[in-house]
C-alpha cells in the first residue's frame, strides 16, 4: 500500500495528522507493507525568508489581528498535545518553506526522506529553528546520517531539486488539493485534514481488503463465434460468413 502525504513543514496540522496516521499505522497489523512517500505543498509560495518577525504578526493578515493569531494557537497547540507534540509558537521564526522541501527531496534520493520530514517539523514547531535557512538545513541533514557538505552544495544551487518540489505542487493542483495535510491511499481513496486515528485505520484496512481481493473479468464479447485467437496449441481461426 503506498501513502502519498502533501504537506508543509510550517503547517502545524500538518505534523498533527502525521502523528494521527502514525498512531493507526501501529495498530495496523500490515503496516510493514505500507510505503509512505511525502509530497511537497507550499501554503504560502511568497512567504519571504524569516527576518526576525513574530510569528503572531506574521499571522495577523490571516486572522485580523496579532492577538486573535496568537489565540488561535493556543487551541492549536492544546490539540498537539493530545497527540504527544510540544508546539512554541511564541519562538517560532515565519519562514519559506521551499527550501525545506528541496532538502526532503535531496533526502529522500538517499532513502532518508520520511526521517528529514520528521526533523524538519520538530525543527520549526518544537525547537523554533528557521527551516529556511539553507545553514540549518544542512546540520538537520548531517543529523539523519547524510553527508552535511552533500546537502549544503545542494541547498546552495537554487535549481537543485526545485522541479521536483513544483512537481508536486503542479500535482496537487490536478487533484484539487487545496489544503494540507492530504492523504492519498494507492491513488484510490483520500483524506484531507488531520483525521481522527479511527478514521485512518478504517480507510487502512479498507485498502488492504481490496489488494487482498483478487479482480475478476468479465467479458464483453456479444459473440464468441467471432473469436479469433492464438494459444499454444495453434490458432482457432473464425469461420468467415457470407
Amino acid at each position: 500500500m503506498k501513502i502519498e502525504v502533501w504537506s508543509d513543514f510550517v503547517c502545524p496540522f500538518c505534523y498533527i495528522g502525521k502523528r494521527k496516521l502514525e498512531a493507526a499505522l501501529a495498530e495496523f497489523p500490515q503496516k510493514n507493507d505500507v510505503e509512505i512517500q511525502f509530497k511537497s505543498y507550499q501554503l504560502d509560495p511568497n512567504s519571504p525568508p524569516y527576518s526576525g518577525q513574530d510569528f503572531y504578526e506574521s499571522m495577523s493578515k490571516k486572522f485580523g489581528s496579532a492577538e486573535q493569531a496568537k489565540q488561535m494557537m493556543v487551541n492549536v497547540a492544546d490539540q498537539a498535545k493530545m497527540v504527544g507534540l510540544n508546539f512554541h509558537f511564541d519562538t517560532m521564526k515565519p519562514t519559506n518553506t521551499f527550501n525545506a522541501h528541496r532538502l526532503e527531496k535531496f533526502a529522500a534520493t538517499h532513502g532518508k526522506g520520511a526521517e528529514v520530514a520528521e526533523k524538519l517539523l520538530y525543527a520549526n514547531f518544537t525547537e523554533s529553528k528557521d527551516v529556511g535557512n539553507i545553514d540549518i538545513l544542512a546540520n538537520i541533514a548531517a543529523d539523519t546520517g547524510l553527508d552535511k557538505d552533500e546537502a549544503l552544495a545542494a541547498l546552495q544551487d537554487d535549481n537543485a531539486y526545485a522541479d521536483e518540489v513544483r512537481a508536486d505542487i503542479d500535482e496537487a493542483k490536478q487533484f484539487g488539493i487545496t489544503g494540507v495535510p492530504f492523504f492519498i491511499f494507492n491513488r484510490k481513496y483520500s483524506l484531507s485534514g488531520a483525521q481522527p486515528k479511527e478514521t485512518f485505520l478504517q480507510v487502512l484496512e479498507k485498502v488492504s481488503e481490496e489488494e487482498k481481493s483478487i479482480p475478476t473479468l468479465e467479458s464483453l464479447a456479444v459473440n464468441t463465434e467471432h473469436d479469433a485467437t492464438c494459444g499454444d496449441d495453434g490458432c482457432d481461426i473464425p469461420t468467415q460468413k457470407e
